[in-house]
């Protein structure tokens, strides 16, 4: 259960004032939300997980904790790496250096380090519920950080919400491509 971390240089063109024209704003799913919707989504469905995860996993056999640890680590990695490169820049560029991105930097490397102990742990080790309870922990605060604080700061700044949900759609695609691609890899070797 590897994580894929490849480095994308995404660089964009002035964010904060270009319109995307209506043709552009198109894509396979015909994107019609901006970039603070698809990050709430991903909040939710990975809240989700951890709300139900706590729920069962005293019922759960193995193979379906370890199913459900593993698809809400890829959730998250795909969602760290879609903030690093795409939203969070263009929040530094319209907000300069502030402590909001610096803390929002340091909760997405120690979820990292919690994602890659995960990782490199079974279900069955006595660590691991406990690892995945205080995943969820420090994910549901940054989500608090994010929606409360950050969102709101994107929406003043007058960021190109729908050019930036393109980026981030894109992305996304690439880096669920991309697992897809060593999963089916790792079960042929």
């Amino acid at each position: 259960m590897r994580a894929h971390t490849t480095k994308s240089t995404h660089k964009s063109s002035n964010r904060t004032t270009q319109r995307a024209s209506p043709k552009a704003t198109r894509t396979k799913k015909n994107i019609s939300e901006d970039v603070i919707l698809l990050l709430t989504e991903d909040h939710k469905k990975v809240q989700k997980i951890f709300k139900d995860f706590a729920k069962s996993k005293d019922k759960m056999d193995e193979e379906t904790k370890e199913q459900m640890v593993r698809t809400c680590c890829q959730e998250l990695t795909v969602h760290t790496t879609v903030e690093e490169e795409i939203f969070y820049p263009a929040m530094r560029e319209a907000l300069g250096a502030s402590d909001l991105m610096e803390e929002a930097a340091i909760e997405h490397d120690s979820a990292k380090q919690l994602i890659s102990q995960l990782q490199n742990m079974r279900p069955d080790d006595e660590r691991y519920d406990a690892t995945f309870k205080v995943l969820g922990e420090y994910v549901n605060h940054h989500i608090k950080e994010e929606q409360d604080k950050m969102f709101p700061k994107a929406k003043k700044a007058k960021l190109d919400m729908l050019s930036l949900a393109e980026e981030v759609v894109r992305r996304k695609e690439e880096l669920l491509g991309e697992e897809t691609d060593e999963t089916r890899q790792g079960l042929m070797s």
